[in-house]
């Protein structure tokens, strides 16, 4: 028997948390479940997610990770790499270095992916600098082919003021640079329904589910490499939007069943690969093939 075709690799530049599954720890793990190697770069280096209290954080020398990045860009292995997902960045400086680096891989292979993750903020407001959020929003989110957004990062972007329905929010998604933007944690319509919303140049998806209670950290980094991984594998934005919404939905609600303050996607690989909820998706604009 042949040797099974080879997955492209995936370059993730996030944070890491030695406890927990959020920034590198979710999204690496998720995307080798799905058989994608990963080239896993830490941003910041924190022993918890700073929702459970203050910690020390490890930080990057600034010259040294630009650097990492020059490192990485003429790795002779490079060409194994079929996309970048980038997420939470400690300053602006690595904002700086990680669109150089991004840049570099698309002259080479325009067909690489890049999905940004703007991990800038949430409903209590941003929690980088604002300068950080500022590089994000100019260097990386305009150069990127997907970006995932939650609510409150979608209205940051877009100079907005915060998100209160749906239609404010479609607008605002295809409003946004990006080929495809699948924005998180967006209102629905039905009072105790939250989901996703995917925009396209031709269409807008919504996929909406009920509301889950006191959710762990993670579930946006989850998001952006699990459609990622179902981007990558060929399937449409609309069977990805589906699969990665209901694959997100039900581990959240395991992890709340249990009154885990983690996502335990070592226990929940079956709902990260083959979820039997179905989260059924909507197109709200544009019309089907």
């Amino acid at each position: 028997m042949g040797d099974l075709q080879k997955k492209p690799a995936v370059i993730v530049i996030s944070s890491h948390v030695a406890r927990g599954s959020v920034g590198n720890r979710a999204a690496v793990f998720a995307l080798e479940a799905f058989g994608f190697p990963v080239w896993a770069v830490p941003t910041v280096v924190l022993p918890w997610h700073p929702g459970h209290g203050p910690s020390t954080r490890l930080e990057h020398d600034r010259e040294r990770f630009d650097k990492f990045m020059d490192d990485l860009s003429n790795a002779p292995w490079i060409g194994e790499v079929g996309a970048v997902l980038t997420g939470y960045m400690a300053n602006e400086d690595q904002v700086s270095s990680v669109a150089r680096l991004i840049k570099n891989l698309k002259q080479r292979d325009p067909s690489i992916l890049h999905l940004c993750d703007p991990v800038i903020g949430d409903n209590g407001g941003l929690y980088v600098p604002e300068q950080t959020a500022i590089a994000v929003r100019d260097h990386l989110v305009p150069q990127c082919d997907i970006a995932t957004p939650n609510s409150f990062e979608l209205a940051w972007l877009s100079a907005e003021e915060e998100l209160s329905n749906l239609g404010a929010t479609v607008k605002l998604a295809e409003a946004l640079v990006p080929d495809t933007v699948f924005a998180t944690s967006v209102p629905a319509n039905e009072q105790g329904l939250t989901g996703n919303l995917l925009a396209t140049q031709e269409q807008v998806w919504g996929a909406f589910h009920p509301v889950v209670s006191d959710p762990p950290n993670g579930p946006g980094d989850l998001t952006a490499a699990v459609f990622l991984a179902h981007q990558l594998s060929g399937e449409s934005v609309s069977l990805s939007l589906s699969k990665t919404t209901a694959s997100v939905y039900e581990i959240l609600i395991k992890a709340s069943s249990r009154g885990s303050d983690e996502l335990a996607l070592e226990s929940d690989m079956t709902s990260l690969l083959n979820p039997e909820t179905d989260v059924p998706v909507s197109l709200l604009e544009g019309e089907t093939a």
